[in-house]
């Protein structure tokens, strides 16, 4: 029998986000939940047998510090550690860290700037090295470096003092009080020391290509374009592994990762999920288990503001009243996803339900075309100081969904006199650097703004997240509004929940005005894995469905 599971989000669940919502400094901490198999499973006694995920992007960056995508997680995730672990239910558990460092415990000081982080003894690297506090001073530094390209630097670059006390003990202070810091930490993999400190150039370490962690995996090997395989780490410390081989399969077009789903070549669907279109059909299948889950990622078109097209903000607010978004969902997505007017997911703490719902009106969007002088040329393509509303648009090609979605915007907005243009990309070059630095007029992505389950979103949205600007982080569409970097500064150094809700309410609402990029809809993720795959736990609070592989198990 199929099984076919709705997971809903509960008041608890809310409150515990509501909880962690002061960066973990009111030490929240719950029992280890990642240290049993769940009730009823009984785990194999040692490593057997191999589960194949399916990807429908590449994998391609491996040193878990630089800058990446999604789909490179889900290998981080299995072959690295963290000082801590953020689990399904927003609570922080403990990683590499023997605790999760509070003000209650001593780990954090009253004023929040004093950190004092306790490590387990018994971790090893996969080549047998002992992990240390050394490894941990090392990360944060390499982090910080400016020679190095790091995938962000928020919250590292407050980290000054790094004092190791003993192989498990290390300190710092931070130079100003950072609440989101140790939802950070839950993502920030630790490398190691004795292998990459003797690297001229880190950003082109060998390391970088063949992998060493002391996580619940060890690299294997990696056919470039096809698969990834790691082996089990027999000498973890922690839960698991309980697999013999974890294998990431590469499938460019999601029909046809859907297929080998179907057909049991893949095991489990990781990004970019099953899509919309086959949930129908998912769900009935045989010896399958298909779930909805709640994302935290919203589906837009991303728009490169620097881009003379798009400075006009009359422009923005045209596209996004030309854009059916419910026609998108119904027609195109099966009815999955949910309707959304923020970056913020709808299950936080810090959802801000109240912002103006965006009104599909090709008359108004005409209409607000005219009054900011967008006049239609004789190819019918409107024009204003010499830029025509013109824009090529992109994504990965293999995406039939999005694809269907490019070619539906394409002749709505011709309606109004915009020209859009469909150019897409295979997965390593569209999230390469022409995403990363900048190069695309528009895009169309699912991005998750949050980190862990901290409504910090400095990362995307701060002026200073601006790579092709010389920034450090995520900001790809270039947005700068020095309010909403004010605000977000100033969120950064709250820990009251309530006064950090207020704070980022304002921001939500700031960048509904201004529209730097145009939701099309909340995620909701159709997860699929065959029956008698156990251990298998869906978390919104990771981008990744393979967050916690070293749990799986085949059912005896």
């Amino acid at each position: 029998m199929t099984k076919v599971e709705t997971t809903k989000q509960t008041y608890s669940r809310r409150e515990t986000l509501r909880l962690m919502a002061a960066g973990g400094l009111a030490g929240l901490v719950a029992p280890n939940l990642l240290g049993s198999p769940a009730f009823g499973q009984t785990a194999p006694a040692k490593p057997t047998g191999r589960v194949v995920v399916g990807l429908s992007q590449e994998p391609t960056v491996f040193n878990p510090l630089m800058a990446h995508t999604e789909v490179d997680d889900a290998v981080h995730f299995s072959v690295f550690d963290a000082l801590f672990r953020m689990d399904p239910q927003g609570v922080l558990q403990p990683n590499l860290a023997a605790e999760v460092p509070s003000q209650k415990n001593g780990g954090i000081s009253q004023d929040g700037l004093l950190w004092h982080i306790r490590l387990r003894d018994d971790v090893r690297w996969h080549d047998g090295a002992p992990f240390t506090a050394e490894d941990v001073k090392f990360t944060l530094e390499l982090i910080t470096n400016p020679k190095f390209r790091a995938w962000r630097t928020s919250g590292h670059s407050l980290v000054r003092d790094i004092k190791v006390i003993s192989p498990t003990e290390i300190t710092w202070r931070m130079e100003s009080v950072f609440a989101p810091y140790l939802s950070f930490l839950a993502e920030t993999f630790m490398v190691p020391k004795h292998l990459l400190e003797k690297e001229a150039d880190p950003n082109a370490a060998g390391f970088n290509q063949a992998p060493i962690g002391t996580g619940a995996f060890k690299w294997a090997q990696r056919i470039a374009g096809d698969h990834i395989e790691l082996v089990a780490n027999a000498e973890y410390f922690g839960e698991g592994p309980y697999l013999e081989r974890l294998v990431f399969k590469y499938i460019p077009d999601m029909t046809v990762l859907y297929t080998q789903f179907k057909s049991g070549d893949i095991d489990l669907v990781d990004q970019a999920y099953i899509t919309a279109d086959h949930y129908a059909e998912a769900s009935k299948l045989s010896d399958r288990v298909v779930t909805l889950e709640p994302g935290a990622s919203v589906e837009s078109i991303y728009l490169n503001l620097e881009k003379p097209q798009f400075k006009d903000p009359a422009v923005r607010q045209a596209l996004y009243a030309a854009m059916d978004r419910k026609a998108i969902i119904d027609a195109i997505y099966y009815g999955v996803g949910n309707l959304t007017e923020t970056f913020m997911p709808q299950q936080s703490y810090y959802y801000n339900p109240n912002l103006p719902a965006q009104e599909y009106n090709l008359d108004r969007a005409r209409q607000i075309l005219d009054e900011a002088g967008w006049v239609p040329g004789s190819d019918g393509v409107r024009a204003k100081d010499g830029v025509r509303l013109s824009f090529s648009n992109a994504t990965t090609a293999g995406n039939n969904l999005r694809e269907q979605v490019q070619q539906f915007l394409q002749q709505t907005f011709a309606e109004i006199g915009v020209e859009m243009t469909i150019s897409n990309l295979p997965g390593a070059v569209m999230w390469g650097d022409f995403w990363l630095k900048s190069q695309f007029d528009s895009a169309i992505s699912g991005v998750t703004y949050v980190i862990a389950a901290d409504p910090d979103v400095t990362n995307r949205l701060h002026t200073r997240a601006i790579v092709a600007k010389g920034g450090k982080g995520s900001n790809t569409g270039q947005y700068s509004n020095p309010e909403v970097d004010a605000l977000l500064e100033k969120g950064a150094r709250t820990f009251d929940p309530e006064e950090r809700r207020a704070i980022y309410f304002r921001v939500q609402e700031i960048v509904r005005q201004d529209l730097p990029f145009l939701p099309l809809f909340a995620y909701t993720n159709v997860f699929g894995r065959k029956e008698g795959l156990e251990g298998f736990k869906a978390n919104a609070n990771t981008r990744v469905a393979s967050w916690h592989a070293a749990g799986w198990h085949w059912k005896s």
